[in-house]
């Protein structure tokens, strides 16, 4: 598949590792998302890159030897009694400055606690001859090693990068898709490549989908188990979150009720998902993030909101073989949960971006009760809503994943509704219509996957 983004990632990478002095880049985030392949595209084949796995501290030296003798003929001719040995005979031998990437550097240091020290040491010496780049999968670990004031390395890093998925325009680019089925794949694969990648093995989304997801061999099948190994202890009421959340429970107090226990128990693990970027807090717009009593917990990742909405409840069938009960959910329900993807893609692409010339904050869904014309309380709910950076302006738009949608009409019903709102008065309305198709009828105010796309 073609490489795509990380434009950003790669000119910091090219630029720490060029310098004349040796640099310390950190680069970390979730499996999948293309770490190891960023940064082997920077290297250069006289750098030296290690993979690193679970294996004894002694041994991961040996093959880490083992890999530098490539580049430095015999260097694996020597046993190496620990991590400073063999990271000092390194630089002995250096007649001119090169990299070192410790790929999965969380495994090393589970192995062998004392290595960010010796890293310490050797970086504060001043005395390097070559840069390291120091990758992880597990965030928890890494932020704990780089980022924690009390860590051996913390504050010695030139470059620390989080990679994060990629954003929607790429999947067009990457699978060479037209505007409307990028949303549909973006809606199940997200913005991560590895997915892309298997992705572009199979003709179809739906032949792709019943080869890795929904076969009990499929390569995600196990997804979000391998996903939260490296930074999550408690697998089963991690599941057991994900899993309510995914079927519908967002409320604190609802999943508090389907786990039976007491929602002060939930707070710690329900915040570690969202630091780990599986889970969302949505608030209404206007509304102060703290305010628990709005709140409500979305899976953010797109592929694991499609997992656990289509794969966990029909675990049993996948098991056997029985493909029809999974092909009615999906023709049932398929459409209206890439509605919901389509609804975030459009509060994303408003969000700190110019629509008609006006530059919106942050936009947010808004949901809550105001007062009819004839002063009776109703409840309302608006897809996308942001403030201009100037105050003056409040947009609010109405996102439809269907075809042949009244432009006119929905524009009418939107600012009808934006009336009714008690701060609407402090802006001028702006409404707009986020739409799968053009419009009949079309008031001038619609923007579609296309336009979309064309904005992020």
């Amino acid at each position: 598949m073609k490489f795509v983004d990380r434009i950003d990632e790669t000119a910091r990478l090219k630029n720490a590792l060029s310098r004349e002095r040796s640099s310390l880049v950190v680069l970390y985030g979730r499996r999948r998302l293309g770490k190891s392949t960023l940064v082997k595209r920077v290297l250069s084949e006289n750098d030296v890159y290690f993979l690193a796995d679970r294996s004894e501290g002694s041994y991961q030296r040996v093959l880490l030897a083992k890999v530098v003798a490539q580049v430095f003929s015999g260097f694996d001719k020597v046993t190496y009694p620990d991590w400073e040995s063999i990271l000092r005979a390194l630089n002995y031998r250096a007649e001119r400055h090169f990299t070192l990437c410790l790929d999965e550097f969380p495994y090393l240091v589970e192995q062998s606690p004392e290595l960010p020290s010796v890293l310490q040491k050797l970086v504060d010496e001043k005395q390097l001859k070559y840069s390291l780049v120091l990758c992880g999968s597990s965030q928890n670990m890494m932020y704990g090693l780089f980022l924690d004031s009390t860590a051996p390395l913390y504050g010695r890093a030139d470059e620390i990068m989080r990679l994060t998925p990629i954003h929607l325009p790429y999947i067009q680019e990457a699978l060479h898709l037209d505007a409307i089925n990028a949303v549909e794949e973006y809606a199940v694969w997200g913005g991560v490549p590895r997915y892309w990648e298997l992705r572009e093995n199979n003709g179809s989304l739906k032949e792709a989908l019943w080869h890795h997801v929904f076969s009990a061999n499929g390569a995600l099948y196990e997804e979000p188990v391998k996903l939260f190994q490296d930074d999550v202890k408690d697998m089963v009421k991690t599941s057991t979150l994900m899993s309510y959340i995914g079927v519908g429970a967002n409320r604190l107090s609802e999943i508090a009720g389907r786990c039976n226990e007491p929602a002060t128990n939930l707070s710690r693990p329900l915040k570690k998902l969202i630091d780990l970027g599986f889970l969302e807090k949505d608030v209404p717009f206007g509304i102060d993030e703290k305010n628990t009593k709005k709140s409500l917990y979305k899976i953010a990742d797109p592929f694991m909101a499609f997992y656990y909405q289509f794969v966990v409840p029909n675990r049993s069938f996948i098991e056997l073989g029985r493909r029809l009960p999974i092909e009615q959910a999906l023709n049932a329900h398929f459409s209206m949960y890439v509605s919901m993807q389509w609804e975030k893609l459009c509060r994303d692409t408003v969000t700190g971006n110019l629509i008609n010339g006006v530059l919106y904050g942050k936009a947010k869904r808004w949901w809550g009760t105001a007062l009819d014309e004839n002063r009776k309380p109703v409840q309302m709910e608006f897809d996308v809503m942001a403030e201009s950076m100037d105050k003056k302006y409040l947009l609010v738009g109405e996102c439809k994943w269907t075809t042949q949608e009244n432009g006119k009409q929905l524009t009418s019903e939107l600012l009808r509704k934006a009336a009714l709102l008690p701060f609407a008065k402090d802006y001028v309305i702006v409404p707009m219509l986020f739409l799968k198709t053009s419009p009949k009828e079309d008031a001038g105010n619609a923007l579609l996957p296309m336009n979309v796309i064309e904005l992020e």
